[in-house]
């Protein structure tokens, strides 16, 4: 039976990517700080959500930490049980086959289309992310996913398609879960950042094909590594 966790306060958790300069309503504030702690396993899988407890450490009330519980729900990020309360996901061997056959999909279409389509904004933040990776600044696991996070967003905003970029938010945010929990295992991080250079030269160069390409094996080489770790453990 899964225990009431707390929030591990001293535990060094990841700046997650938002839209700078956007206020939030207290329902969307409430989403994004559950959220972050769900995905970096402050709030680890299985354990109880207590809403007391949220409203409490978030000083919000009881009905935006409903309506964003709800929001996670339909993400698949918590799950309510009648008459036993609301309890963060498990993750496991199936989930992560299922979140790769949906991205591998959407993710290589997203990176055609950026290269068809992004605009003089979009290139700009790309050439950004392209000198933030040849620089070699970013060198803990940490940095490397925020990173690599900077680097998708990025790639579904260039797309310039809200619906597939909200979509892909989603099952991002499912595998950057999986992420955390073999961050303490030897895992081609740093490979798999580094893989983005030439997507983002091939977007920035307006080759799709190649663009594709290029994602598509990023997305399948993430699984085989998570994979690799869960497995053997």
């Amino acid at each position: 039976m899964a225990s009431e966790v707390r929030v591990r306060e001293a535990a060094p958790r990841l700046s997650f990517v938002v839209q700078e300069g956007v206020p939030r309503s207290q329902s969307e504030e409430a989403y994004v700080q559950i959220r972050d702690r769900i995905l970096s396993l402050d709030l680890p899988p299985g354990s109880v959500v207590n809403e007391g407890r949220l409203r409490e450490e978030l000083a919000i009330g009881r009905t935006p930490i409903r309506e964003a519980l709800q929001r996670l729900a339909h993400e698949n990020l918590v799950r309510s049980v009648p008459h036993r309360g609301t309890f963060v996901t498990d993750d496991n061997i199936t989930d992560l086959a299922r979140i790769t056959e949906v991205r591998v999909v959407l993710e290589s279409h997203a990176a055609r289309l950026a290269a068809e389509r992004c605009v003089a904004a979009d290139q700009n933040a790309i050439r950004e992310l392209l000198g933030a990776l040849k620089s070699g600044a970013a060198t803990d696991q940490r940095q490397l996913m925020k990173l690599d996070q900077e680097i998708h967003l990025q790639i579904y905003r260039s797309a310039r398609n809200s619906f597939l970029q909200s979509t892909l938010e989603r099952y991002f945010n499912l595998s950057l879960r999986l992420w955390f929990l073999v961050l303490d295992h030897e895992v081609r991080l740093r490979d798999a950042v580094e893989e983005h250079v030439a997507l983002l030269e091939a977007v920035l160069a307006g080759d799709g094909n190649r663009a594709e390409e290029i994602m598509r094996r990023h997305v399948t080489g993430f699984e085989r590594e998570i994979r690799k770790v869960l497995v053997e453990g």
